[in-house]
């Protein structure tokens, strides 16, 4: 199919031909018919895409203060490549369309197949033939008299409906409106059918007049002349409401807005717009000033837009979603006028025209479409490389699953420097990025349905780089299909998963490879603390501090459904790390957490030969302060290692120290070397099994002990059970014992 992508390195536009999406849980198929470009909105991301370097860092200074932490920390080289690996990833334009409904997921029951829809959200809503997007950002057309031109708009209308709501404007109320492109003309014209008195200004004079034939009493292109029609209008006592629906760094509107308010009136910001507020003007009226976010309750909340649970509606009236039902129905109604506001249509062909149209600062832009044709079919599999030798003759053919950023900066690489790979399929949530990863690293083709990897012959290896709650069901479906497994931490989020996963691997009669991406072990300086210690017949003393950072309350990994939180989808690293040190397997397991946060955590660990291990787990310290930290101590040895750049050794009557200046090795090249070097030779994978589950259930218990507050010990033969009997029938779970 065929999609509009924008290249973050520069900017340019590009109409590509990528895999069309695969149909998710919980989300619709939808063929596009027309998609609208906002002209505010697109313009702002398109001109900070186009600059350079140095005005990005200027235009996000926030973003330059991480970079920097993280070339003192990891080194130069990890951060180009990390730098480098965000500005490959194209970004998918659109957020505001219409179409017709071709699947629907088995979860999804108030939408059938042949529904005209209006769809909403970046990410979703994209300029593409076809889009898969969550049940609560798609609203069903109201009538045949709606068309799917009309539709397209639904989105910004939802967001000057929002934009109303949040000024809670009444019948009679004098409304002025500053900014009169789209989202401002849409504003009149719903503020006319609410029944307000609604005045206007921008300072191109074609759209004051447009404004008023939408509804509006007067409006104005001169903010002085502007000043004096509020005053006008109002009997000399300010209007009601302000509603700012201009776009502009300035912040000359929020203190105009000031200026032509009555006493204690409302203002609300709807565009982006400088908030650089004259506190004497606000102040001396006793001024609310709001912000409108986006198109109503339910946006950027990931529960909501993604999950699908709608709001209650004797609580939340008007969610995103209600709210563009109600623009519809007033487009339906014959209340809203949208056909006068389009000035300019394209068809995908030719959508880079649109671009370079709102790019333009002459150009009278405001409702631009981009249509698609009927006729267009689902790409399943988009082939990049019609052949190649090498990936053909090489010893393990990979499949890819996940092109997100740890994907394409790191595991990718390292897969693509071991000459016995060859790159075969890739496949991402998106087709935009799979496309992207297939160009940049050579695979043969990339697909958005991870069903073409597990059916494809030619692959003999699958590797696992997706969201965390995907990984068991992939792995179970990849070791099904024959394919050796490489699944990125962690295995698995659940203990029912785990059980699922061991008694399949068990039950497989020529069992591939399965190996989790616990790396750190293969670190160059862990093998030489490993090395160090290898004589040394006591139990040890370990301890790990990460110094992780924090993460927004609402990102994937904190979500237990999709990431599994920070001590499985990340501390299971570490638990392997000290297993693999202590050469022993864990006995017995206590978190407790540090203060109110659930993010600040220590784990002790007891491990089967005596050894004792802690890891201190923060995300309140310094980001530009080390991340990870080791000390071993036992038999007269110490051993410390620093973020993977700094190894200090000292025993046996000597001390040694290195430093890497340039980089950091957590050991990714070496473990998939090791993982190829086994598949080739027909050995046992680099991390036995049971160690792959001890670790991973390990992890397990370290929630369950967080929870309970108590330790909790797990009996060796429990972790790779042989017999039914020890299972516990009843819970369908691993038996586990509290201290």
């Amino acid at each position: 199919m065929k999609q509009v992508l924008q290249r973050a390195n520069g900017g340019d536009i590009e109409i590509a031909d990528v895999p069309s999406p695969k149909l998710l849980p919980g989300c619709v198929l939808v063929r596009i018919a027309a998609s609208l470009v906002s002209a505010g909105t697109e313009r702002a991301s398109a001109e900070f895409a186009r600059k350079n370097l140095i005005q990005k860092a200027k235009a996000r200074p926030d973003l330059v203060r991480e970079v920097i932490a993280k070339f003192r920390r990891d080194g130069l080289f990890s951060t180009i490549n990390a730098v480098r690996g965000r500005l490959d990833q194209p970004t998918a334009l659109g957020y505001s369309s219409a179409g017709t409904v071709i699947a629907i997921a088995d979860d999804v029951h108030d939408i059938q197949v042949g529904d005209r829809v209006a769809c909403a959200g970046a990410g979703y809503a994209v300029h593409a033939e076809f889009a898969c997007v969550p049940r609560l950002l798609v609203a069903t057309l109201p009538s045949e008299a709606v068309t799917f031109d009309e539709a397209a708009f639904a989105t910004v209308g939802a967001v000057a409906l929002h934009g109303i709501r949040t000024a809670e404007v009444k019948l009679g109320d004098v409304v002025a409106v500053i900014g009169l492109g789209l989202l401002g003309q849409l504003t009149v014209q719903l503020l006319r059918a609410a029944g307000c008195h609604v005045l206007g200004l921008d300072l191109r004079q074609e759209r004051a007049a447009l404004a008023v034939q939408g509804g509006a009493v007067d409006a104005s292109h001169v903010a002085e002349h502007f000043s004096a029609l509020c005053s006008l209008h109002s009997s000399g006592r300010g209007v009601d409401a302000v509603l700012i629906t201009a776009e502009t760094s300035s912040s000359d509107p929020v203190n105009l807005a000031a200026r032509v308010a009555r006493d204690r009136g409302v203002i609300v910001a709807v565009g982006t717009v400088g908030m650089d507020l004259q506190r004497k003007l606000y102040y001396e009226k006793e001024l609310d000033f709001r912000i409108s976010r986006s198109y109503g309750p339910g946006r950027y909340d990931a529960c909501y837009e993604q999950k699908g649970r709608d709001y209650p509606i004797g609580y939340v009236r008007w969610t995103e979603t209600r709210n563009m039902e109600a623009f519809l129905r007033l487009v339906a109604d014959h209340k809203i006028a949208v056909r006068s506001l389009v000035t300019h249509r394209y068809g995908i062909e030719d959508a880079q025209h649109a671009y370079s149209l709102i790019a333009s600062s002459t150009s009278n832009a405001l409702g631009v479409l981009i249509t698609y044709s009927s006729e267009a079919r689902p790409t399943q599999r988009l082939t990049l490389v019609p052949s190649s030798r090498k990936a053909e003759s090489s010893d393990v053919r990979v499949g890819v699953l996940g092109a997100g950023n740890f994907a394409s900066s790191i595991l990718i690489p390292a897969i693509k420097r071991e000459r016995a790979s060859g790159l075969i399929g890739v496949c991402a949530a998106t087709g935009a990025h799979s496309r992207a990863a297939a160009r940049k690293f050579g695979f043969r083709y990339c697909t958005a349905n991870e069903d073409e990897i597990f059916s494809d012959p030619a692959i003999t290896a699958v590797v696992i780089a997706t969201r965390h709650h995907l990984h068991a069901g992939q792995v179970a479906s990849a070791l099904k299909a024959g394919k050796h497994v490489f699944c990125e931490k962690p295995l698995c989020l659940t203990e029912s998963e785990l059980m699922d996963l061991i008694s399949l691997y068990r039950d497989l009669h020529s069992a591939p490879l399965l190996m989790v991406g616990f790396n750190r072990r293969f670190a160059p300086m862990t093998r030489q603390i490993h090395q160090f210690l290898s004589t040394i017949r006591e139990p040890l003393t370990l301890h790990y501090r990460v110094n992780a950072g924090p993460l927004a309350a609402d990102h994937w990994i904190n979500d237990s459904e999709q990431g599994g939180g920070r001590i499985i989808g990340e501390v299971c690293h570490f638990i392997d790390l000290l297993s693999f040190l202590t050469n022993s397997e864990p006995r017995e397991v206590e978190t407790r957490t540090v203060g109110k946060s659930d993010q600040d955590f220590i784990v002790s660990l007891r491990f089967a030969n005596g050894s004792h291990g802690t890891i201190t787990y923060v995300t309140s310290g310094d980001r530009s302060f080390s991340k990870e930290r080791l000390e071993v101590f036992g038999g007269g040895c110490a051993a410390v290692l620093e973020d993977f750049r700094h190894l200090e050794m000292i025993g046996y009557g000597r001390r040694s120290a290195q430093r890497s200046r340039l980089r950091q090795d957590k050991g990714h090249e070496a473990e998939w070397q090791a993982f190829t070097r086994a598949i080739q030779q027909g050995g046992p994978s680099p991390i036995p099994f049971e160690q792959i589950v001890a670790s991973t259930l390990a992890a397990l218990r370290a929630v369950d002990s967080r929870s309970l507050g108590k330790s909790l010990v797990v009996e060796r033969q429990t972790l790779c059970p042989a017999t039914p009997d020890l299972c516990d029938s009843s819970r369908g779970a691993l038996k586990v014992e509290s201290c």
